[in-house]
């Protein structure tokens, strides 16, 4: 008997880097079992690119993802509604059909200051700490 992915969607204010890290993560350590989905309260409009180049490192091409208004996705039902900083906590809808709501706030790679390189630092490590809450979460709600 096939069930259903489940169905994830994370929050940020721009949805341009956490927020699309978090859903091509998602997507890698859900490995099937789940889809996974971003959106912000005040979409930036892009995605960044050092973003996309911290995904690339990692073996996640996000190069097509574009930064997409919460509001897409009002109405849809998700499993998790994952807010991955506080300005999406405070500034985003309730989604009623949401059977699980979280909060996981990570820094702002975007506000990193530095050379390119340092700043592209700052990048995989938020990845880093994104991808090991997704496989914390998943591992627990396996077991």
């Amino acid at each position: 008997m096939s069930h259903a992915p489940r169905r994830v969607l994370i929050l940020c204010t721009g949805n341009s880097c956490r927020s699309q890290m978090a859903e091509g993560l998602w997507r890698q350590v859900g490995a099937g079992r789940w889809e996974s989905y971003s959106a912000g309260s005040h979409p930036a409009g892009y995605v960044h690119p050092l973003a996309i180049d911290a995904m690339r490192e990692a073996g996640i091409d996000i190069s097509a993802a574009y930064s997409k208004h919460v509001d897409e996705f009002v109405g849809q039902a998700f499993d998790l509604v994952v807010t991955v900083c506080d300005n999406a906590r405070e500034a985003c809808p309730v989604f009623p059909g949401a059977k699980q709501t979280l909060h996981w706030p990570f820094a702002d790679p975007a506000q990193a200051a530095g050379t390119e390189e340092q700043v592209l630092q700052v990048f995989r490590e938020v990845r880093e700490q994104i991808r090991r809450r997704i496989e914390m979460f998943l591992r627990a709600e396996s077991s």
